[in-house]
């Protein structure tokens, strides 16, 4: 049973979590409270059932001072200033990419997790490309990058990439608000990566979205879930598990990974060097593997999930139902996932993206 209808109240939940940690985080500081005590959790929005943190506290007397972030890059920006020890933080794989290259992750014993065995073989096997000796992350959900589109409002099944190039649908696509994401579609239909780090590539790219732009309606994150499922547009560039989401809502969504290929991302957990509760943060990561906690979790979130205790209560049927969040091999064949190429062609990407905003 979906119960995803639970997230409508995120915005609620995200502003008195956040007003409640500031409260406690300000409280420790004055009356010196022990790391012991409490875990220091960064996250995006939205990304975990609020009764899981109660159920945590209950179960070890550990205190979990919780804060959330919109993207990978203001994740890093809030890390880095140092002005909170962060115990743990899940990000996107390129990002995690980037902080163990840059020695600024733990490793995770493992040996101390007793349901790390839940997290299947083929997710361990997906995160090689970024944790590749395999100590540093724990997988938390997956998915792919593809096309929401409104059978209603659209004559055609948007299978390529050229469909958010349409200018047919002027004023009808939405695009994400994203530097990575956003280029997918202009690099890909053209058969480049979308790890490429080749100027001409990303100029021939950026050329394409400056075309685009003109007809795109807007760049959104989270809002491009609650706009399909409100009939706002034909089609919009968006995340496997927040398509899902918006099907529960309109019958007439449906979603497709288009031919050419596409990314398929893997959120993990890691451990900031600059935490103060290794302890409490293994054992927090521990609950989240826990097939009774995992499977809440699930419910709520609704993404792709690595934990096999969860997936093998889920029958097939609802399996085939939902394209979204349990892609055909086929189709994970096809994707990609990203790779941190580098400060100097991260801060290529940000300059075409600068260069794109105000075109």
């Amino acid at each position: 049973m979906i119960k995803s209808i639970k997230r409508i109240t995120a915005a609620v939940l995200f502003v008195s979590i956040t007003v409640s940690s500031m409260f406690f985080m300000t409280s420790c500081k004055k009356k010196g409270t022990s790391s012991k005590n409490r875990i220091v959790v960064f996250n995006y929005g939205d990304y975990i059932d609020q009764t899981l943190l109660d159920k945590f506290e209950k179960e070890t007397s550990i205190k979990v001072v919780y804060e959330e972030f919109l993207t990978p890059e203001a994740m890093y920006t809030k890390y880095k200033n140092g002005a909170v020890d962060y115990d743990l933080i899940c990000c996107s794989d390129y990002m995690i990419d980037k902080m163990i290259k840059e020695k600024e992750v733990k490793k995770i014993d493992y040996d101390r997790m007793k349901y790390i065995k839940n997290i299947g073989k083929k997710y361990w096997n997906l995160s090689k490309s970024f944790d590749r000796t395999q100590e540093y992350t724990v997988p938390y959900y997956w998915g792919t990058v593809g096309i929401l589109y409104n059978t209603k409002m659209m004559d055609y099944v948007p299978d390529s990439w050229d469909a958010l190039f349409d200018k047919k649908y002027k004023n009808n696509i939405i695009m994400q608000n994203s530097v990575r994401d956003s280029f997918i579609p202009a690099l890909v239909r053209h058969g480049y990566s979308i790890n490429t780090t080749d100027k001409n590539e990303l100029k021939t790219a950026l050329d394409d979205l400056k075309m685009q732009k003109s007809i795109v309606q807007s760049y959104l994150v989270d809002e491009i879930r609650d706009d399909m499922a409100n009939n706002q547009a034909a089609m919009g560039l968006i995340y496997s598990g927040e398509a899902s989401i918006a099907q529960d809502y309109n019958e007439n969504l449906e979603y497709v990974v288009p031919k050419e290929g596409s990314n398929i991302w893997m959120d993990s957990w890691v451990m900031p060097k600059s935490g103060k509760n290794y302890d409490g943060a293994i054992k927090f990561l521990d609950f989240l593997c826990r097939e009774d906690v995992a499977m809440t979790n699930f419910e709520y979130i609704y993404y792709s999930t690595p934990n096999e205790a969860v997936l093998n209560q889920i029958d097939d049927e609802e399996k085939a139902e939902r394209n979204a969040i349990f892609p055909s091999d086929d189709v994970i064949k096809r994707c990609k996932i990203f790779s941190y190429l580098g400060k100097d062609a991260e801060e290529y990407y940000n300059n075409l993206w600068k260069e794109l905003k105000v075109y």
